[in-house]
């Protein structure tokens, strides 16, 4: 097997200045929550259009932002994809982000599933190796 390019910070950031719209996927109303707190950070930038998309609260809204079920409710085009979920849970994730033709994948710290990086590498763009919160710090 051929090792995987592993993406410099430079790229994420790179990704994320490119990037208009984000589509959050595990997003909790916890505020404790990784998921919570980076979001938070992207959605308080003000530089993005943000979606949130978790089934368990699709409906409610969380700092203002009406939850979503799926990827394909998301009604214009997905830069990135900003998963926080964990990694035995993220093909589907990946399988949705490429039918509904995202342009990247962005594997929060911990949420990396390299086997699923592998498989999916030539279908779409992954980040996961940085945190999309702190490189919002940078735009």
């Amino acid at each position: 097997m051929k090792e995987l390019h592993h993406p410099h910070k430079d790229d994420a950031l790179e990704v994320l200045k490119a990037a208009k719209v984000v589509a959050v996927v595990g997003i909790s109303p916890d505020p404790e929550r990784p998921a919570y707190y980076v979001s938070e950070r992207v959605v308080g930038r003000g530089l993005h259009r943000v979606y949130f998309i978790n089934p368990k609260y699709a409906g409610q809204e969380i700092m203002g932002i009406r939850v979503l079920s799926s990827l394909s409710d998301v009604p214009e085009p997905i830069d990135i994809v900003n998963v926080f979920r964990n990694p035995a849970h993220i093909e589907p994730i990946v399988q949705e982000a490429i039918s509904v033709g995202a342009k990247c994948v962005w594997l929060q710290p911990g949420c990396e599933n390299m086997e699923v990086i592998e498989r999916y590498k030539d279908k779409v763009s992954f980040v996961w190796n940085a945190c999309i919160g702190v490189e919002a710090g940078y735009l």
